[in-house]
Parts: structure tokens; sequence; C-alpha cells
């Protein structure tokens, strides 16, 4: 069992569902504290996404890099959480669904 579960409105309009939640780590260890790509190149990078696969941390589509979202398409890892301060939701890539915590009010 998952953590997350699909908003009641999906994210979307369609309030589409997502098959990924079971491979979903509720509590994958982060592989570091900011973007890895954008601290390897010596900045850092905005809006931090947890991979709930392996771990991985990855700047947003708002920052330059946009290394969450390059981390999926070269992994195939379909599921990030938001690791800012204060934000509570995750996000499908393939399904296009944003989640929220089981149980809890996304944020």
């Amino acid at each position: 069992m998952t953590d997350w579960v699909v908003r009641p409105d999906g994210g979307r309009p369609e309030g589409r569902g997502c098959a990924h939640l079971p491979q979903a780590d509720a509590a994958p260890t982060p592989l570091s504290a900011a973007c890895q790509e954008c601290a390897a190149r010596g900045g850092g990078g905005g809006g931090l996404r947890l991979c709930l696969a392996c771990g991985h941390m990855g700047c947003s589509d708002s920052a330059p890099g946009a290394h969450a979202t390059a981390h999926f398409e070269a992994t195939g890892h379909p599921l990030v959480r938001s690791a800012d301060p204060g934000e509570a939701w995750a996000w499908c890539y393939v399904d296009e669904v944003f989640l929220q915590p089981h149980g809890g009010t996304p944020t």
C-alpha cells in the first residue's frame, strides 16, 4: 500500500486514475538535498522533486534544467513528489495526474 492517492479531481477535468501507485516508495531515501545535476554544475535548482522509485532529487520544470522530468525521460520512473517545504503533493508523469497524501489534503 502507498501513502498517496489520486486527488479527487485527478488534477485534470477528466479525473483519470494512476496505475503506478503500487510502484511508489512511500519514503525513499533522497540521494541528495538539492538537484543533483544543478549541484554538479555549481548551481541550485528550484522546485525540488523527489523520485518515488529511486530517491533521485531533481529540479522542477520551472527551473532551467528541468532535471526531474529529464530523470523520468531517462529512467521511466513515473512518480515524483514535491520536496519543497510546506508542499504535500506528487505527480505521475505517465498518467498526468496529481496525487495527495492518503487521508490528507494537498497543499
